[in-house]
């Protein structure tokens, strides 16, 4: 716990000495590490839906052949 504190602090002190433009392309880094973060979310659970509606065709008898593969 106190070590997230300290890096915390070294992040907050690091962005004070940034220029105004500095910060701003800081906060669109964060913005999209955030929205990158959201789109894996939203893959892995559209995937997940998708598997019983797919699981009729990857189980199949004609197709078992390339699980050997």
């Amino acid at each position: 716990m106190q070590a997230d504190k300290i890096l915390e602090q070294r992040l907050l002190d690091k962005i004070r000495q940034l220029v105004p433009e500095e910060v701003l392309l800081v906060e669109n880094y964060i913005d999209s590490l955030y929205q990158h973060s959201s789109d894996v979310s939203l893959t892995l659970g559209a995937a997940k839906l998708s598997e019983p509606a797919l699981q009729k065709i990857w189980d199949n008898p004609d197709d078992a052949e390339y699980d050997q593969l």
